[in-house]
């Protein structure tokens, strides 16, 4: 069975960072980041239920006025998630325009806002068209272990990042699906129905052997049943891990970011991260808090995730693409250096070893 997620850039490497995540099987997407989106079509944004801002630097916000505009009175609602103070952030940003005719379209379009802290607390919000997206409070939460999104397929994670300003990465994980062996069903004298799909209800349950399942079919004029053990079931049935995507953008190279960077990503099957500058600049990368090539690539290796994409490129190399996607590639696969290089606080050694070399402080 494929992944549910179909995950791209927004825009090209060079372009405004962002990640849009379609769904195969349904009729949805995610969006992480709300730069200059005018690459999505409107039928794109209007697939959207969460959108993920990692923090709000003109680049990474600015598609927010044309997220809304598109979706006024054609889409019912998003959910919005940000770092500390975003609530405060799209509330203005609804503010600076009149909205005196929108309480007249059939499809109120609400907006669900919520921030979260380094203590993992949210705070939310809702604004709706129906009062003009007047701020009207939603409970405090928390959110476990980065937790902000869990649905039966899906789960989104965060991590509270540093880029001088308090900046979010996120995980996104498909959850353990079931594969169904169709021709050892056909074998046992049964055919596939919509009770297939509580058969794989129940494999997620962890159901006991002898709990009963009820086999339907139509053919024909009739419907054929057959009640069966789960456990004379279970040769059929296939428990597979789903993917994992990580973004992790605008980020400074200390410890405590690839530390946190690193259990956001681990084993992911796909991370895209920003590869802002050369190695050879880093010195600027630390001035600006923002990532090497190199960097990203040794950060995709300690994580051990599986594929890397590299955006976020520095206009400064527009002629140099393939020397930012080849100094990645090198750190990634584990032939960064011959020796040990101190990067703004962290060591890296030819094995993938990190050695804490006077870490700096958030936001130094």
């Amino acid at each position: 069975m494929r992944a549910i997620f179909d995950a791209r850039l927004v825009n090209e490497p060079f372009g405004d960072p962002g990640v849009y995540v379609d769904f195969r099987f349904e009729r949805r997407a995610l969006l992480f980041d709300l730069g200059d989106n005018a690459a999505l079509p409107p039928r794109k944004l209007l697939r959207l239920t969460h959108v993920f801002v990692s923090h709000t630097h003109m680049d990474h916000f600015i598609g927010f006025d044309r997220l809304v505009r598109i979706c006024v009175g054609r889409h019912a609602g998003i959910r919005l998630f940000g770092p500390p103070g975003f609530v405060d952030q799209v509330e203005r940003r609804l503010a600076a325009y009149t909205w005196d005719r929108v309480d007249r379209y059939d499809v109120e379009l609400v907006l669900d806002v919520t921030e979260i802290d380094d203590a993992g607390d949210t705070r939310s919000a809702r604004f709706r068209t129906k009062t003009g997206f007047a701020r009207e409070p939603l409970a405090a939460g928390h959110a476990q272990d980065g937790v902000l999104v869990d649905e039966a397929s899906f789960r989104v994670r965060c991590a509270l990042l540093d880029h001088r300003t308090p900046c979010l990465g996120f995980a996104v994980e498909e959850k353990t699906h079931v594969n169904v062996w169709k021709n050892r069903l056909v074998d046992m004298g049964l055919k596939v129905g919509p009770w297939v799909g509580e058969l794989k209800a129940a494999a997620l349950a962890g159901a006991p052997d002898e709990q009963p399942v009820r086999a339907w079919w139509r053919e024909g004029d009739g419907v054929h049943e057959r009640v069966l053990a789960f456990g004379e079931l279970r040769h059929a049935l296939e428990s597979v891990l789903g993917q994992r995507l990580c973004y992790v953008t605008d980020v400074a190279f200390h410890e405590a970011n690839v530390a946190r960077i690193t259990a956001l990503a681990r084993d992911a099957d796909l991370l895209f991260i920003e590869s802002v500058f050369l190695d050879a600049d880093i010195a600027h990368a630390a001035q600006k808090q923002h990532l090497t090539a190199r960097q990203a690539g040794t950060i995709a290796r300690l994580a051990g995730a599986r594929n890397v994409v590299p955006f976020h490129f520095s206009p400064r190399y527009s002629e140099r693409e393939a020397a930012l996607r080849a100094e990645l590639e090198t750190a990634f696969r584990g032939g960064a250096a011959h020796n040990p290089q101190v990067a703004h606080g962290v060591a890296v050694d030819p094995g993938g070893l990190m050695e804490v070399k006077h870490p700096p402080g958030p936001g130094q």
